[in-house]
Protein backbone atom coordinates (compact mmCIF):
# COMPACT_ATOMS: atom_id res chain seq x y z
CA UNK A 1 0.00 0.00 0.00
CA UNK A 2 1.46 3.76 -0.76
CA UNK A 3 1.94 5.54 2.26
CA UNK A 4 0.84 9.22 2.08
CA UNK A 5 3.60 11.51 3.06
CA UNK A 6 3.57 15.63 3.72
CA UNK A 7 5.64 17.98 2.17
CA UNK A 8 8.70 18.56 3.41
CA UNK A 9 8.90 22.06 5.35
CA UNK A 10 10.52 24.46 3.14
CA UNK A 11 13.82 25.75 4.73
CA UNK A 12 13.97 29.88 4.95
CA UNK A 13 16.10 30.84 2.26
CA UNK A 14 17.41 34.02 4.67
CA UNK A 15 18.80 32.03 7.24
CA UNK A 16 19.13 28.31 5.90
CA UNK A 17 16.95 26.53 8.77
CA UNK A 18 19.34 28.22 11.65
CA UNK A 19 17.17 30.43 12.73
CA UNK A 20 18.39 31.35 16.43
CA UNK A 21 22.13 32.78 17.25
CA UNK A 22 23.50 33.81 20.38
CA UNK A 23 25.48 36.55 20.59
CA UNK A 24 28.27 37.29 22.95
CA UNK A 25 28.56 40.97 23.82
CA UNK A 26 31.70 41.21 24.85
CA UNK A 27 31.71 42.87 28.33
CA UNK A 28 31.37 40.87 31.45
CA UNK A 29 28.36 41.76 33.87
CA UNK A 30 29.26 41.87 37.39
CA UNK A 31 29.74 38.24 38.28
CA UNK A 32 31.98 37.83 35.76
CA UNK A 33 29.99 36.26 32.85
CA UNK A 34 29.77 37.36 29.39
CA UNK A 35 26.29 38.96 28.48
CA UNK A 36 24.51 36.97 25.39
CA UNK A 37 21.76 37.80 23.42
CA UNK A 38 19.46 36.05 21.00
CA UNK A 39 19.01 37.20 17.63
CA UNK A 40 16.25 35.39 15.63
CA UNK A 41 15.89 35.92 11.77
CA UNK A 42 13.49 38.40 10.52
CA UNK A 43 11.78 36.33 7.53
CA UNK A 44 10.47 33.49 9.57
CA UNK A 45 10.48 34.80 13.03
CA UNK A 46 13.02 32.27 14.56
CA UNK A 47 11.25 29.12 13.34
CA UNK A 48 13.59 28.03 10.97
CA UNK A 49 10.66 27.35 8.20
CA UNK A 50 8.88 28.72 6.01
CA UNK A 51 5.09 28.57 4.40
CA UNK A 52 4.39 26.53 1.88
CA UNK A 53 4.62 28.12 -1.50
CA UNK A 54 0.97 27.98 -2.23
CA UNK A 55 0.06 29.31 0.95
CA UNK A 56 2.03 32.26 0.67
CA UNK A 57 0.60 32.67 -3.64
CA UNK A 58 -2.76 32.51 -2.33
CA UNK A 59 -2.53 35.01 0.14
CA UNK A 60 -0.75 37.38 -1.73
CA UNK A 61 -3.10 37.24 -4.52
CA UNK A 62 -5.99 37.64 -1.49
CA UNK A 63 -4.33 40.94 -1.07
CA UNK A 64 -4.15 42.08 -4.61
CA UNK A 65 -7.39 41.24 -5.56
CA UNK A 66 -9.39 42.72 -2.80
CA UNK A 67 -8.23 46.16 -3.18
Amino acid sequence: MPQHRHAPARVCPSCDGFASAAITLGGRDRNGQRRIITAHCRTCHGTGTVPPLRQLLDTAADAAFTR
